[in-house]
Formats: structure tokens, sequence, C-alpha cells
């Protein structure tokens, strides 16, 4: 029995299970449980915690999701790493369905969510500049690469509030403005996991061209669904290569971004 892990995954659309005999925690957090039951188990020699993002069933929509819920379970179980792969648009003509984006820089577009953890009892401001963590990117690139996927190395992700997708004109905005990919999920994820000092990389799976960027009647649901699914085995063996590659030692500045900051909730 795996009693902890030291890497968090989270399951975008389409990735609901990712280990094999592994155990099942039923995990409270003060803020509610997560998504679904954690399962803990190992992938080669290193522990890993695994939560479906929208639930087993996907029952919960992006602005739905359990975000500070799931990052706090991962954390009070050891986790320091987190990789998360998701399903997105692509808003550049050039990056098509099949590709790998692992976004250096994130937008968010959303509207009405909680991220933070720092709502009462003082504010705390941390460092985002840089959303990702280095070594994660550098790890999950070489990955991909080695996996024989088309991958696109740095790019910004913007996240919507959705659950609808865009409008044309929202997607030539965004692609006007030099964005690379259209994502509903990706924040506050990203900077839930920086105020808990975790390294978090978002391994993206374009899925299509969002509606702006092609002719055409735009995407579905169903269709991004199925897209995933056709790809979702070489999906577990790109995150379980990046797994096993992951440092087992934190040098990058992730560990450190709440050194001198007076925290008014203990984490566990």
């Amino acid at each position: 029995m795996v009693n902890s892990a030291e890497i968090g995954v989270i399951g975008g659309s389409g990735f609901y299970s990712l280990l094999d005999d592994a155990e099942e925690r039923v995990l409270t957090t003060p803020y509610g449980p997560p998504s679904d039951v954690v399962t803990v188990g190992r992938i080669g020699s290193r522990s890993v915690a695994f939560i479906p993002r929208h639930g087993r069933d996907h029952r919960f929509p992006p602005h739905d999701i359990p975000y500070r819920a799931n990052l706090w379970a991962l954390r009070s179980l050891g986790v320091r790493q987190v990789l998360a792969p998701s399903a997105v648009g692509s808003l550049r003509a050039e990056h098509g369905p099949g590709a790998i984006v692992i976004p250096d820089q994130i937008v968010d577009r959303t509207s009405g969510r909680v991220q933070t953890y720092y709502d009462k009892g003082g504010a705390v401001h941390v460092s985002f500049a840089d959303p990702y963590c280095p070594s994660g990117r550098a790890v999950a690139v070489a990955s991909a690469r080695s996996g024989g996927w088309e991958t696109v190395d740095g790019g910004t992700l913007v996240v919507i509030e959705g659950p609808r997708f865009s409008s044309r004109a929202e997607s030539r905005w965004f692609a006007s403005n030099g964005w690379t990919i259209v994502g509903m999920t990706g924040f506050p994820e990203a900077v839930l996991a920086r105020e808990l000092a975790l390294c978090y990389t978002t391994l993206s799976l374009v899925t299509d061209h969002d509606a702006g960027i092609e002719a055409g009647e735009g995407v579905t649901h169903e269709e991004v669904l199925e897209f995933f699914a056709q790809n979702v085995a070489r999906m577990r063996t790109l995150v379980s290569d990046a797994v096993q590659a992951l440092p087992a030692e934190r040098t990058c500045p992730c560990g450190s971004t709440l050194d001198g900051l007076k925290l008014p909730i203990e984490l566990p």
C-alpha cells in the first residue's frame, strides 16, 4: 500500500484513470471534497496520486470544479509536483489536432471563480510572472518529443469561463493577441498550485482548431471527447514517461514561492 505520493496528476476531459492496482482514498479538505476519490499507486519507482478533474463521470463543468479541494488534497498526500493533461483548442493554424503544447504563459479570461486560498486573514501576494514549473516543462517537452508527438515548446494558454465554446469573434481576438491555445480549466488551477508552492506543468492536447481559426461549424463537446478518447492511450504513456522523468529533488523556484510570506492558514 502506498501511503503518500510525491507526484500528482490531474486528468482532464476524457482522462479519467491512470494507475493500475491503485488504492482509492476518500479525502476531505477545508474546501470540501475533491472531484472524486483520489487513487494512489506507482508508476515505475515514483509514487503518484491521480484525480480526474471533472470526476470520473464528468459531472463537474469547468466553472464548478472544486479546484481548491483538488490541489489541497494532493498536497496533503505529500505531492509537490503536479502534471495536468488537458484538452485544448488551437488558436494557430499551424498547430492542428494531435499536437502537444507545453505552454509557458497563461491568460485568465474566467469570471467568478475563487482563485486563492488566502481570501481571509490578510493578503498574500504570490509571484506568478512565470506560471509553470521550468523543470516540469523541460521534462514534458522532452517526453512528448521522444514519444513522437508534434510538440510545441512554449506558448500562451488563454482560459475562458465556459462551459460554452468561444464565438468566432472571440477566437479571432484571442489569436490576434498572439495567444496559442484556449481551454477552460487551466485557471485557477495554476495559481492555486503556486499558492501551495507546488510545481505545476500543463500538457495540452490540441483536439480542434478554435471557431475563428478555420471555416466550419465550430467544435462540439462530443468531438472533443471523441478525439481525446482516440489519443488517451498515448496520453497515458506520455504522462507516465513524464512522471518517471521528473526530478527526485526540486531545484526550481516553485518550492520557495512562499518564503518570507506570512500565511494566514497552515498548509498540509
